[in-house]
């Protein structure tokens, strides 16, 4: 055979193979995808474990996407948007949105604490205590920011913590009065207020502690009684609550107070199940994924109860408790 017809059967043979070797490509780029939505809170400890999750599964490409949790849920309920793994500041979000026709389970996996953040020129930081954060953030020259309620619950936990701090206190329309004040400020999730905090736009924000920690910022520790992060004090926390939208336009849910608890699912409409299974037992092993939280500022809670533990994964049982 010439050399000539070598080359013709060579390329011929190219020709052939070159449309299915690409879609060989396209199917395996899609079966390693793993498509994650958490919330902003989750961000550091999130990309420390993807970094760390690469190393065992170097063939899956992970694509990460923080928002605020009630939005990641809206992506997927609203925008119809494929989801590996959901991960929410609370749990709840995954009962109240997706449970039912968009996810079949939840896992209540890591707790947080809210927290009033500063920086070293915030006005009246030098005065800040306990007693009277609540009147030096009403100052006409204060600024302080906190995140949307419809989008983020940090942005409703804060809300909460002022009808809390309004009862703890003993000050009539604290809440309304909090609430009224700097509302250009709100933002859609509670990382977006960091820059503004940083700039010196504002000088105090809402925020969970782990950020807080996490940014190396300063802040204030609330009594325990309105700080939403200690179960001793769920009764008193369900005194209040806070009116948010539904999952239908012009529909509306009540959320009553309760201590802060993360929760995870895979959607029903995962693309790629087998690596978010792979990615859940590393987040929820507290030699591994635990351990990442840990260090950065949030106590692993597994096994929790859930309500929707006969509909979890088998291999996904050990991390819940039959509620």
């Amino acid at each position: 055979m010439s050399k000539i017809t070598k080359t013709i059967l060579i390329l011929l043979a190219l020709g052939f193979l070159a449309p299915a070797v690409a879609v060989w490509k396209k199917r395996n780029d899609v079966s390693e995808r793993l498509i994650i939505f958490h919330a902003g809170s989750l961000a550091v400890p999130f990309k420390q474990m993807c970094r760390e999750f690469s190393r065992h599964y170097p063939e899956v490409k992970i694509y990460c996407e923080a928002a605020g949790s009630r939005t990641c849920a809206r992506k997927i309920t609203d925008l119809h948007r494929p989801c590996d793994v959901m991960a929410s500041a609370d749990y709840a979000v995954i009962d109240s949105l997706l449970i039912g026709r968009y996810a079949d389970w939840n896992i209540r996996f890591a707790s947080n604490e809210m927290v009033i953040a500063f920086h070293r020129d915030s006005r009246r930081a030098n005065q800040l205590s306990k007693d009277n954060w609540c009147d030096i953030l009403l100052e006409k020259d204060v600024a302080f920011g906190r995140s949307d309620p419809d989008a983020d619950p940090c942005g409703y936990r804060a809300v909460l913590t002022m009808k809390l701090a309004e009862e703890f206190y003993n000050k009539p329309r604290l809440a309304a009065k909090m609430l009224a004040k700097d509302r250009r400020y709100i933002r859609p999730k509670e990382t977006d207020l960091l820059a503004l905090l940083q700039m010196r736009q504002l000088d105090y924000i809402f925020i969970y502690r782990s950020v807080a920690e996490q940014h190396q910022l300063k802040y204030l520790r609330l009594p325990d009684e309105i700080n939403l992060a200690n179960p001793a004090f769920a009764d008193f926390y369900r005194t209040v609550s806070v009116r948010l939208t539904g999952k239908k336009p012009g529909a509306f849910i009540t959320v009553v107070a309760e201590p802060i608890v993360y929760g995870v699912t895979i959607p029903n409409n995962a693309p790629n199940r087998k690596a978010a299974l792979a990615f859940l037992t590393f987040l929820l092993d507290p030699e591994k994924g635990g351990a990442i939280l840990e260090s950065n500022g949030q106590t692993l809670l597994v096994p929790s109860p859930t309500d929707t533990f006969d509909s979890l994964p088998e291999s996904l049982k050990i991390f819940a408790i039959p509620k």
